[in-house]
């Protein structure tokens, strides 16, 4: 505890960013650097709460009372070493996490909570600029060979700690280029690429190999050779089947998943050169994105940079409220109403609508998103969403974004030539080793665990990596974080 009675004195203050009308003509990150002293007293305000429960918050375990402390007495570099100790990434989840660990921080019983993210993002990007962050491979490698397919985080974390404890890893990307969603999915206004890149640089360093362009399970690398030329593998490719929205006018043109979109955006930030054509653009066009959680945001601030002439935003549930409702009290994680820094920026968002169908032009381009409003109605404990007779409205809509999440992993080669066990909600089945019913492949993140946060694919990978250890080597020095 830095400061005893720094979280009475201390208020929060919110991480800076860069003016709404500067940075939506850019795509450079949106935050800007939290000043050291600000971020000293920020640290000041993590109470001696007894029982931290940003622990409970945080499947990563992150030690974060101790490098709030370090922080507030200015030792950064044993900051960042107690940082590193649980999570390989912390410039990822600095930027990209939800911060559960705020939801459940114990100030927040009852004021704001301790800006956790902002922290830790902070300690990691002072870590990179002193020169702290360096290669270093392990000292002794073994004979064993793994294979890590998919370089999303859980990917990247599962090759990270099996390198450590000196495998020979090979991580495979069906995409061209190393990342997974971290490359394609996340805007550069989110996290620039740099950051994944100078990690990655870091992780081929220390040994690291990287293959992308490979579509494991198919001609590139079938399953049997997966199997036959590694001793282990470790699938981490996600969940990347998404929510349809199965309507009247579905199939016209502009109606489209919201990776697609986000997808097209991230390569032109990379440089590729798309031609006009195959580009999806909000440019001078009436914008709908139906669903409202991070992937809509991510859309809603593509669509202000691209220089959209509207961007609504719908989301089936009704308006979360400004506070705790009583059935969603603390550790819970708050489910209230925010604000991110895309709905900075404009667009309106409307609640408790649901679309019934599309209609278009004589081209057979979308025009009109038809929609009513809806009730939630909770009975025998089930939940519907009853439309609210009388309440049809119409909305503009040049371009749809569908951004209502994923069902789970992609059916293929991969998983049927493997012959996985699947769960009734269609994810990859695993034991408490992490192991899938075929034995040495295991699996991590989203594919087993289904849509869900960074920091959970980080954890998972770190824990998958553990099984893969002992099951190769009888026994592990590698942290587990998850059971």
């Amino acid at each position: 505890m830095g400061k005893v009675t720094g979280f009475i004195e201390i208020k929060r203050k919110k991480h800076p960013t860069r003016p709404v009308e500067e940075r939506i003509h850019d795509w450079r990150e949106v935050y800007l650097p939290y000043p050291t002293p600000d971020l000293r007293d920020q640290g000041a305000r993590c109470m001696d709460c007894g029982i931290p429960f940003c622990h409970q918050g945080c499947p990563l375990g992150n030690l974060i009372p101790d490098w709030n402390d370090l922080v507030y007495r200015d030792r950064w570099q044993a900051a960042i070493e107690r940082l590193h100790a649980t999570n390989n990434f912390p410039e990822f989840t600095g930027r990209l996490c939800p911060a559960p660990c705020e939801g459940s921080c114990v100030l927040n019983i009852n004021a704001d909570p301790v800006t956790i993210k902002a922290i830790e993002v902070s300690i990691i990007d002072r870590a990179y600029a002193e020169g702290w962050v360096t290669p270093r491979p392990p000292a002794t490698r073994t004979s064993k060979k793994v294979a890590v397919v998919g370089s999303g985080p859980a990917g990247l974390a599962a090759a990270d700690q099996l390198n450590r404890a000196g495998h020979s890893v090979i991580v495979f990307e069906k995409s061209d280029r190393i990342g997974g969603l971290l490359r394609y999915g996340i805007p550069e206004f989110k996290m620039e690429k740099r950051v994944l890149d100078r990690r990655l640089a870091i992780m081929e360093a220390e040994g690291v190999a990287f293959k992308g362009g490979v579509n494991v399970g198919g001609a590139d690398m079938p399953a049997a050779r997966l199997r036959s030329e590694f001793d282990a593998s470790v699938l981490a490719a996600g969940a990347g089947h998404p929510r349809d929205l199965p309507v009247p006018g579905r199939e016209l043109e502009g109606v489209h998943f919201a990776m697609e979109y986000l997808t097209l955006q991230n390569k032109r930030c990379e440089g590729d050169a798309i031609p006009d054509e195959a580009f999806i653009t909000a440019r001078g066009r009436h914008v709908i994105i139906i669903g409202g959680g991070d992937t809509g945001a991510d859309c809603l601030g593509t669509a202000h940079r691209q220089g959209a002439k509207t961007v609504t935003q719908l989301e089936l549930l009704p308006r979360p409220p400004a506070e705790r409702a009583p059935d969603n009290p603390w550790p819970q994680w708050p489910n209230i109403f925010r604000i991110s820094t895309a709905h900075e920026e404009g667009g309106e968002r409307l609640y408790a609508v649901s679309t019934q169908r599309f209609t278009g032009d004589t081209a057979g381009r979308v025009r009109v998103l038809h929609a009513v409003k809806v009730e939630m109605v909770r009975k025998d404990g089930r939940v519907s969403f009853d439309p609210v007779p009388g309440s049809e409205f119409e909305i503009p809509a040049d371009l749809v974004l569908l951004a209502m999440g994923f069902v789970g992993p992609e059916r293929g080669p991969l998983v049927n030539d493997l012959g996985l066990k699947l769960t009734d909600r269609g994810n990859v089945w695993r034991d408490e080793r992490w192991m899938t019913n075929v034995p040495g492949v295991f699996t991590a993140g989203d594919m087993q665990r289904g849509q869900s946060l960074i920091v959970w694919a980080i954890a998972e990978g770190r824990s998958a990596a553990r099984g893969v250890d002992q099951y190769l080597m009888g026994d592990s020095k590698l942290p587990a974080p998850l059971s």
